[in-house]
């Protein structure tokens, strides 16, 4: 659509950073103040205006350090593109390509990182519907940034996405029957941890054929039977992630999140003296536990919050909207 060195308005395009289903993007700089951003121009360009503004509008609502920013819209030359934050570094995707099996403390700080980006997307309403390595971008600090919201949509009165929508390895169930609903990007997101922890995902893609197996639970095995030393409680929890039945996975990103940080804790009655082993880090489970935490919690931002129906402020911790009654 757009080639090196072309000028759309304000921005220089300098150079492709890839192409999916939906649209490409590309690396550009925003003349006027010298900064780089990334451009995402879909590839259905016929679509009625109002749907070609339905990613960056929901993208607008979203505002988390997990996640990454819409700056704005454009249509500049009857192209229309979404002027994005640009992330450096690498997709989760490439990162399990280039190492395999990633480190337990690593893999545990990614899955925590995007638990944090889809519980506050949840929170506003949002189901992301394609949630995978592809879809997940890591800084060269080590930030997490969930991206590329274009399958997304806002939880309906019908109280599911209809569309069938998705990659097939990551898709849960309920999807290929157009069924997803928020415990579906917990699935997905079980599937990531799965290749975390394995370096391969937990099945192939499903075939036809397949999906009464994979409704079943008959695909996936264990990840620790792949990879020994994963501990089991964590095994355990990626199971419950990608449980097929909704009822039976965990039911929010954030009791994913807690769930995580418990298996890594150790119980007061199995507490024993620790030592590092020779030549490791000489820093605890525990330790491992708290600098996670804490480095959650020095990339978090109070944001405002508001409601996803009226849009209207809520205060800190309220469940349900003062203005239209709706449930957050």
């Amino acid at each position: 659509m757009f080639f090196r060195g072309q000028t759309v308005g304000k921005y220089r395009i300098l150079s492709p950073l890839g192409s999916g289903g939906f649209g490409s993007v590309y690396l550009a700089e925003d003349t006027w103040i010298d900064k780089k951003v990334a451009i995402k121009v879909p590839h259905r360009q016929n679509l009625d205006f109002g749907e070609l503004l339905r990613e960056p509008r929901l993208l607008a609502t979203l505002s988390h350090p997990n996640i990454v920013t819409v700056l704005t819209a454009e249509k500049q030359d009857d192209v229309f593109f979404i002027v994005m934050e640009y992330v450096p570094g690498d997709t989760l995707e490439a990162v399990i390509d280039r190492d395999g099996t990633l480190d337990l403390a690593r893999a545990l700080d990614y899955t925590c990182q995007v638990c944090n980006a889809m519980d506050h997307a949840h929170k506003h309403g949002v189901i992301h519907r394609d949630l995978r390595p592809g879809n997940v971008l890591v800084t060269d600090q080590g930030l997490i940034k969930v991206a590329d919201f274009g399958t997304s949509r806002f939880l309906e009165i019908a109280a599911h996405g209809t569309t069938v929508i998705g990659s097939p390895p990551y898709m849960a169930p309920e999807q290929f029957q157009g069924k997803a609903v928020f415990a579906s990007d917990i699935y997905s997101l079980g599937v990531t941890m799965y290749q975390m922890f394995t370096g391969v995902l937990p099945y192939d893609t499903p075939m036809p054929a397949d999906l009464d197996r994979l409704m079943r639970g008959e695909l996936a095995s264990p990840p620790k039977l792949k990879n020994p030393k994963l501990p089991k409680a964590i095994s355990d929890i990626v199971m419950k992630a990608i449980a097929p039945d909704i009822p039976s996975r965990y039911q929010s990103a954030s009791a994913l999140l807690d769930a995580v940080l418990a298996a890594r804790t150790p119980s007061p009655a199995s507490r024993r003296p620790w030592r590092p082993a020779p030549g490791s880090p000489a820093s605890s489970p525990s330790d491992e536990v708290s600098d996670i935490q804490a480095r959650l919690k020095a990339r978090e931002t109070v944001q405002a919050r508001f409601c996803w129906k009226c849009g209207k402020a809520l205060a800190a911790r309220a469940d349900v909207c003062p203005f239209c009654s709706e449930r957050q």
